[in-house]
């Protein structure tokens, strides 16, 4: 017997239902959300399986998972919103308005290398304990102490974890909130999002258990095993990326209620896939009534920042101001679409042609980073829904 898929789809994305299942059948898949937005308006509404990946109790519509690295294109925006209101310049140096940071020829780093992964410090020589990672007088302190690994702007590498201390720092000397505050009172408040950096005890309950899921090998354009050089940098306890992904050492357990509670803007977002699809929406349009960027942020957002191989991730990657674009590390639905996936399966996703914004979130975590199988299919689903070719951007 198949799973029971709950929710709703509006006429014409069927196809989006059937591989949504298909998910559980073929893929896996334990628990999970997707939702979907066009023009502003929701148009798929689904959820299936458990809300915890080993439990029994039934996923519900209000459920909410931590959400990994998509956690960084929520962040970003706040970013790009404080920009708008001129209180962050992009173009100018982070130790402007942080003058501690240009301490080890970090004098050249600028607001916009940070958020395109250009700044050189994608790893911490001294990782931090759960503790100091979650405390920013001492999270910022030790990034300010780092010596870039590259001289920043000539190159990139995904800074897994240092890229939201960085963020948050930036934000708190130029409003005095830490993201996760400022997140909740100028984007989730007035969109009325499900969408959190930083948990309240209030919503604990809503959360359910993550945890590593197994599912069959994929195939066609997704590479069954990963290249020779790639699994070398992960297994490597030397290369930038074991580093990059241990600047927090011991890594925290994500089903601990004081890791939901944190605010770790990189890496520790909840969310359900209506939060944030919702909130991609408000990136390129209004939802009902409110619009997070303007048109021209928007555009600029997506610019290419940085695009070939990535020093970290080992493989080649496209990054806009905070965004993953379109590539053959992180397909999404057509060349104009930017967003970012959560390591293990989460994504999120805008693009502005065709009007669609993506949500997805599940609580099995495969071995993926970027194009995760189970976010893969629901993608190609949506493409067929919008009549969209991948390689020609436009309205069906």
């Amino acid at each position: 017997m198949g799973v029971e898929v709950h929710g709703t789809v509006a006429g014409g994305w069927e196809p989006v239902r059937e591989a949504f299942a298909r998910n559980f059948e073929r893929l896996g898949e334990r628990g999970a959300a997707l939702a979907v937005y066009r023009d502003g308006h929701r148009v798929v509404d689904l959820w299936a399986g458990t809300k915890d990946v080993d439990g029994d109790a039934p996923w519900q519509r209000d459920t909410a998972q931590v959400v990994r690295s998509a956690t960084k294109g929520v962040t970003a925006a706040a970013v790009l919103m404080l920009h708008e209101r001129g209180l962050l310049d992009l173009d100018a140096p982070v130790g402007r308005y942080w003058p501690e940071f240009k301490a080890h020829g970090k004098e050249g780093v600028l607001v916009r290398h940070v958020l395109g992964h250009r700044a050189g410090l994608p790893v911490l020589d001294c990782p931090l304990s759960f503790a100091d990672a979650t405390d920013p007088v001492r999270a910022a302190e030790a990034v300010a102490a780092q010596a870039p690994v590259w001289e920043p702007g000539t190159d990139h590498g995904y800074h897994a974890l240092t890229y939201g201390w960085l963020v948050d720092e930036l934000v708190r000397r130029v409003t005095g909130k830490g993201t996760g505050e400022w997140i909740a009172s100028e984007m989730a408040a007035p969109l009325g999002l499900d969408l959190w950096v930083g948990l309240p005890a209030s919503e604990a309950h809503r959360v359910g258990r993550v945890g590593k899921v197994e599912g069959p090998e994929p195939s066609g354009a997704l590479r069954a095993r990963p290249k020779r050089s790639v699994t070398a940098a992960y297994t490597d306890p030397d290369s930038l990326t074991r580093r990059a992904f241990a600047a927090i050492d011991p890594s925290p357990d994500h089903n601990d209620p004081a890791f939901h509670a944190a605010a770790l803007p990189a890496a520790n977002g909840i969310a359900t896939a209506d939060g944030l699809a919702r909130f991609y929406a408000s990136l390129t349009g209004p939802v009902d009534g409110v619009r997070l960027l303007s048109p021209d942020t928007a555009e600029r957002a997506r610019a290419q920042e940085s695009a070939g191989d990535d020093r970290v991730l080992v493989v080649g990657t496209r990054f806009g101001l905070g965004y993953m674009l379109h590539g053959s590390a992180s397909p999404l639905l057509a060349p104009g679409s930017f967003g970012h996936p959560g390591r293990g399966g989460s994504l999120g996703f805008a693009d502005p042609e065709s009007g669609v914004a993506l949500g997805y979130v599940t609580n099995g975590f495969r071995r993926t980073v970027t194009a995760d199988p189970r976010a893969q299919a629901l993608i190609r689903a949506v493409r067929e829904s919008v009549r969209l070719p991948l390689d020609a951007p436009g309205r069906a």
